[in-house]
């Protein structure tokens, strides 16, 4: 799977990024699992044309030593349909933007 991951967290990064997710993202009720709405100006044409599949999400992994953002774009209604892909050009410019802005809000230098 492609991801965008952040990696060697020290201690005290695992804590903030843990505090802004929670704050910023819809925890999954799995431990270190967050998803996060693409705004719907963002989706791809099949995305647009499949109403039934919407919302669409990204999820994001939170490890002691990384947090992981997934550039696979999933639906919240199904499982399986050929509107779930991986993030097109706009797409992960927006994951990877959230990601710098968390860093940058919190003042995490890596």
């Amino acid at each position: 799977m492609k991801q965008y991951v952040i990696d060697q967290l020290r201690e005290s990064d695992f804590g903030q990024i843990q505090e802004f997710l929670a704050r910023n993202t819809e925890s999954t009720g799995l431990a270190g699992i967050y998803w996060v709405n693409l705004p719907p100006d963002l989706y791809s044409p099949i995305q647009s044309e499949h109403a039934t599949c919407h919302p669409y999400y990204f999820a994001i992994t939170l490890t002691w030593n990384d947090v992981a953002f997934e550039l696979l774009i999933r639906s919240r209604q199904v499982i399986r349909c050929n509107c779930i892909a991986h993030a097109t050009q706009h797409q992960r410019d927006y994951i990877i933007h959230f990601a710098d802005r968390m860093l940058e809000e919190l003042g995490i230098k890596l």
